[in-house]
């Protein structure tokens, strides 16, 4: 589940009180990102899916596509991560010069297996981050992502409402640009190029 435009009608019932100030949070991260209102983005180090602690320093030289979900999201994140390692081969040799990257906004059960096998089924070059919660929620936080656990009613199962966007960073790891859902391939490869005719 996600919040497209970042401030969408939830669709579970919850008290009203706390429902308001989420939106309100929600909308206001939306409109710093669209806004460009302070810095988004910044240095970070999760781990990735084979246990290695990775920051974004590792991937300087590349550009690189960062998307932050979970793998137990039911629409959204597939359509998304897709059109990501479809962009990569759509760029043909150009492939090589970009990196992807899912960071889990859900560290409780996506486990580094989990992640290894999720990402693997979308495309070889994925690196999927996890972290502790408060570790994660930073990152999310400093790239104006929102996100909170909803559980249905009667439901023993999670959900997690989330903003999802594709984020495009230079080789220097600076953020530039972003996608919203559901964007196709053939559109980012459009941007993407633009940014890879640029010199390093």
């Amino acid at each position: 589940m996600a919040l497209i435009g970042g401030a969408a009608p939830f669709l579970y019932a919850r008290d009203n009180s706390t429902e308001d100030a989420r939106r309100e949070n929600a909308a206001r991260l939306m409109n710093d990102l669209m806004t460009g209102k302070g810095p988004i983005g910044g240095p970070f180090m999760l781990t990735d899916q084979y246990g290695q602690r990775r920051s974004l320093d590792d991937f300087r030289g590349k550009l690189v596509l960062l998307y932050f979900g979970y793998t137990f999201c039911p629409d959204v994140c597939p359509t998304d991560l897709l059109a990501m390692g479809q962009l990569v081969k759509t760029l043909g040799v150009d492939g090589d010069k970009m990196q992807l990257i899912f960071v889990t906004l859900d560290p409780e059960r996506d486990t580094q297996e989990l992640l290894r096998d999720y990402v693997a089924a979308f495309h070889p070059r994925f690196v999927a981050l996890r972290g502790s919660e408060d570790e994660v929620r930073r990152v999310a936080t400093s790239y104006k992502i929102y996100f909170e656990k909803v559980r249905p009613p009667g439901s023993s199962i999670y959900l997690i409402d989330h903003m999802a966007f594709i984020f495009l960073l230079d080789r220097s790891g600076k953020y530039v640009a972003f996608f919203p859902p559901g964007t196709s391939a053939e559109r980012m490869a459009v941007m993407v190029r633009e940014f890879l005719a640029q010199p390093g």
